[in-house]
């Protein structure tokens, strides 16, 4: 049997806080996520990181893992030395009620902290197959990745989605399932944005209430429109004549066209604003109009003569500041 080392596998130290294994827990939950990760062996690790947030989040189990001690590295063939959970207490069933459900987890585990143990009082496991059939256990946390357009997460809209989730069976086997969830997506959703779904997450043991469904928001690129932060940028191609004349202009917003007036003597790079037009928020977004001035091609005679004209009208050089 092999040693694990759980505070490696979630990356942290010893000394790491409840918040630092949660955080920890929550990235390498959606890193490796068997319906969205591509890493080499996903589903594995993914285990190994439920398994290894099991022992740390819970007081007790740490301080017992604590203390095997630090010499074991990963790998290494494992057995428990006597009496290696003497400093820790662990609850008999009639204190608190029984043990979770330990199915599904590895031999390593399952050795420390899921196998009964003789002798009962506070310093043993006296009761447990019969008591983990009975504690209540809120299931884990899950996380999940959901794709929608620009226009929908401006507006807001209520979606279906089918996601690929684990689930735990009966036998305490991890398998993946096909979910239909219905999701309200509040207007002005961001990338990257969460939004909980309560007890939409693993089921949990022994009547426990389930966990939550975390769905990340990502945001399908616009072919006319992009996004900062709350702010909207949209290009602006203008004729010659309108940069250097002014012009009125209609152009797009996520909530309809609206009039913009080009002052003259535009240049290309030039960011018009339209205040309150982003992203709605508590402060809404700005839209951005970015000048991007177009020169018309000289495909007919009448058109080089014109623009041969337009040299000798107009003698500009736009390379007058080059030394």
């Amino acid at each position: 049997m092999e040693y694990k080392d759980y505070y490696a596998i979630l990356g942290v130290g010893k000394k790491a806080s409840d918040d630092e294994v949660k955080q920890a827990y929550r990235r390498l939950a959606r890193k490796y996520h068997p319906d969205v990760s591509k890493e080499p062996q996903a589903e594995e690790k993914f285990k190994d990181v439920q398994e290894a947030y099991e022992v740390l989040k819970d007081s007790q189990k740490r301080t017992a893992y604590d203390q095997l001690g630090s010499n074991w590295k990963a790998g290494q063939d494992f057995r428990p030395p006597p009496n290696w959970d003497q400093n820790t207490r662990f609850y008999t069933s009639e204190e608190v009620g029984g043990f979770e459900d330990l199915g599904g987890f590895s031999d390593f585990f399952s050795t420390l902290f899921g196998q009964a143990r003789q002798g009962g009082g506070a310093g043993g496991f006296s009761g447990f197959q019969h008591a983990r059939q009975h504690r209540q256990q809120r299931g884990s946390d899950q996380q999940a990745k959901i794709t929608i357009s620009l226009d929908d997460a401006y507006h807001g809209a209520t979606k279906t989605f089918q996601l690929q989730v684990p689930e735990v069976d009966s036998h305490g086997q991890l398998n993946m399932q096909t979910r239909t969830i219905k999701v309200n997506i509040p207007a002005g959703a961001l990338p990257g944005q969460q939004l909980r779904l309560a007890k939409q997450g693993m089921p949990g043991s022994g009547g426990g209430e389930a966990g939550d469904l975390y769905l990340e928001i990502e945001i399908q690129p616009n072919t006319l429109f992009s996004l900062k932060e709350r702010d909207i940028y949209l290009t602006l191609p203008v004729s010659p004549w309108e940069a250097a004349l002014g012009a009125e202009i209609k152009i797009p917003t996520l909530a309809g066209k609206v009039g913009l007036k080009l002052a003259p003597g535009a240049k290309t790079g030039q960011k018009l604003r339209l205040k309150g037009r982003g992203m709605p928020g508590s402060p809404p977004g700005d839209q951005y109009a970015v000048v991007q001035i177009q020169t018309p091609l000289a495909d007919t005679a009448d058109q080089r003569q014109f623009y041969e004209k337009m040299a000798q009208v107009l003698p500009f050089n736009p390379r007058k500041d080059w030394r």
